[in-house]
């Protein structure tokens, strides 16, 4: 899976995207990121999709909740279109037109990984042109894709949601498509096992960061 798109990326701030399967430390790992940054100085926005705007919540609800039940392909991805929309006019830009780091767990791979790859009904490059249209094609710096096996993963939940309770099939296509859109443009990718030691991962993705932080302060002098 690669991207023809060209893409654009801010000139004030630095957007850090992380990516992956489910139970993967996406969330354990923004946090730590966060933290470690909040304690050098930055200013720091942890965000996530879907869910973090008044509009989002309801997105989140109705894309995950197993009351649901099934969705046509199309309108799901839509609705996780919705969500990004929102989430990137009124959390990313405004975050990074102020300087700040914006991290946030989850962006466009994961609909190119799930609703494109784990669904496999719909075109992956008709379901990107929305997905790019829906952020303004803004691309993170950097996205860290934590790799885990979907076998590890799903076994980390007791419940899962209506994402979760897909097929071990679905599951390993998405893991396979997070691959390829690293594979595909590894300057801008980091791709880390998620079954190494947590503090280990974090030192990766803060060494991968630190060299971004000085290009942003360069740019704003």
């Amino acid at each position: 899976m690669s991207s023809s798109w060209p893409g654009r990326y801010s000139d004030t701030g630095v957007f850090v995207c992380l990516e992956g399967g489910e139970g993967s430390g996406k969330s354990t790992q923004s946090r730590l990121l966060r933290d470690a940054l909040v304690a050098q100085g930055y200013d720091v926005r942890l965000t996530f999709e879907p869910g973090d705007t008044v509009v989002g919540k309801e997105v989140r609800r109705i894309v995950l909740s197993p009351e649901t039940g099934d969705l046509d392909d199309r309108t799901e991805a839509l609705l996780y279109a919705a969500d990004k929309a929102e989430h990137v006019a009124t959390v990313v830009l405004p975050a990074l037109a102020r300087g700040e780091v914006v991290i946030t767990d989850r962006y466009v791979d994961s609909a190119l990984a799930y609703q494109g790859a784990g669904r496999d009904s719909l075109d992956l490059a008709e379901l990107e042109q929305v997905a790019r249209w829906a952020t303004g094609d803004l691309r993170p710096h950097l996205t860290v894709v934590l790799d885990l096996e979907p076998e590890a993963g799903l076994g980390r939940f007791s419940e899962r949601d209506r994402i979760e309770g897909e097929s071990l099939q679905f599951h390993q296509r998405v893991r396979q498509a997070f691959l390829d859109l690293a594979a595909a443009n590894p300057d801008h990718y980091l791709v880390l096992d998620a079954r190494a030691p947590v503090d280990e991962i974090a030192t990766a993705i803060r060494e991968r960061v630190a060299p971004l932080l000085v290009q942003a302060e360069r740019r704003s002098a």
